[in-house]
């Protein structure tokens, strides 16, 4: 689904407001969620902070999340026991539920469309070519450095309504301290954090 988010991301802001239009933000948006996997690689991450990416175009809006497993699940060693395996899961099913985590305003009248979410680990990336399709918790057993990606495409009524997210996010998840947003629109780029004890967005109409 996102391409060539992160590096468009990249190009058009530091933190800040660019100061000119980008390309229209979900060019580089494919049209299946499963369309990228593989050509992102597994990057260290710092336990407690995630990653989100925002691309909102017209009345489309597209998200892609990255989080530490130790931040969802509460560990990143290998899940072997029916109760980790069980986490790892039940994880995977609320992610799945962008709206109950990054909540939008009930004005905006978004609702999701398509969610993909799995759990990468370091093994994906270092033999990708030979896997064929598993569960997927057992792409965790044997891997020391685990992470869930989350893609999610919505379409909302009245984007102009779009001025703010909550996120119940550090609700649901007590181990997630902070979340780094990258925001991409038809008139620029910027990137925030949002923190556990300042759980809004403001993103302006």
């Amino acid at each position: 689904m996102f391409l060539e988010l992160d590096s468009l991301i990249e190009s058009s802001t530091q933190y800040g407001t660019s100061p000119g239009p980008v390309l229209p933000p979900l060019a580089f948006i494919a049209a299946t969620p499963a369309s990228a996997q593989g050509t992102r690689q597994l990057e260290a991450h710092d336990h407690g902070v995630g990653t989100l990416n925002i691309a909102i175009d017209g009345s489309t809006l597209a998200m892609e999340f990255h989080a530490p497993g130790a931040d969802i699940v509460g560990f990143e060693y290998a899940a072997t026991s029916e109760a980790d395996i069980a986490a790892i899961n039940a994880a995977i099913e609320v992610l799945g539920t962008p709206l109950d985590l990054f909540a939008m305003p009930e004005a905006a009248g978004c609702r999701l469309i398509d969610a993909a979410v799995e759990l990468e680990t370091e093994d994906d990336h270092d033999d990708h070519d030979d896997h064929d399709d598993h569960d997927h918790a057992d792409e965790a057993s044997n891997a020391s450095h685990t992470e869930f990606h989350g893609e999610y495409m919505l379409t909302c009524d009245m984007p102009s309504a779009l001025t703010q997210i909550m996120f119940p996010y550090f609700d649901v998840f007590p181990n997630a301290q902070e979340v780094e947003v990258q925001l991409v629109t038809e008139t620029g780029a910027a990137a925030f954090e949002v923190e556990r004890d300042a759980p809004t967005l403001e993103i302006g109409s």
